[in-house]
């Protein structure tokens, strides 16, 4: 990612803690301002991207929420009027045998890990398409290739983030943007 994304901007979900705060620790290195979102407290990763020069936001957004969703894009949007970078890294993944799964079990894990990707996605795609110029990364997971098991929720939604990418990088090839996952 180096030269050339100096004062870009990263919206990173799931970045107080794990895969998003070590994207975001990197990211600021290489010169991106992140915007850090999660439902948990992401103070040491605004430290992080701060020790690094680089402007940091913290955002508290439930990524299942299409409100909260859209409260967090305007946040952002007003501190950095802009984003380049969204990279999905918010997801659980609660281990439970499917003979006890409940239907509410398994809407919670699709919707914070691939409705959750969508929403924030959609929020941002909008500007990126004005600019011709994003990209997008979302998190599969190497499960989809493993014998595991009580994850039939966690693949489902990891298998649906695979579809939505490769969906979503035809569909926006043309605009400048990258989709990965």
């Amino acid at each position: 990612m180096a030269k050339g994304h100096k004062d870009k901007v990263a919206v990173i979900t799931g970045g107080a803690n794990g895969i998003g705060q070590a994207f975001a620790k990197r990211l600021a290195e290489d010169g991106v301002h992140i915007a850090v979102v999660d439902v948990a407290n992401a103070a040491e990763t605004v430290k992080l991207v701060e020790a690094a020069g680089r402007q940091a936001l913290a955002v508290n957004c439930d990524v299942a929420s299409e409100p909260s969703v859209a409260a967090m894009a305007k946040a952002v949007n007003v501190k950095f009027s802009h984003v380049d970078i969204v990279i999905n890294c918010a997801g659980i993944f609660p281990q439970k045998n499917f003979p006890e799964m409940t239907f509410a079990d398994w809407r919670k894990v699709l919707s914070i890990n691939l409705d959750g990707t969508f929403l924030v996605t959609a929020a941002f795609v909008p500007g990126m398409r004005a600019r011709k110029w994003g990209r997008v990364v979302n998190m599969a997971s190497s499960t989809l290739g493993s014998v595991v098991t009580g994850f039939a929720h966690y693949m489902a939604s990891k298998g649906g983030i695979v579809g939505l990418t490769r969906a979503l990088a035809s569909d926006l090839a043309a605009d400048g943007i990258t989709v990965n996952a």
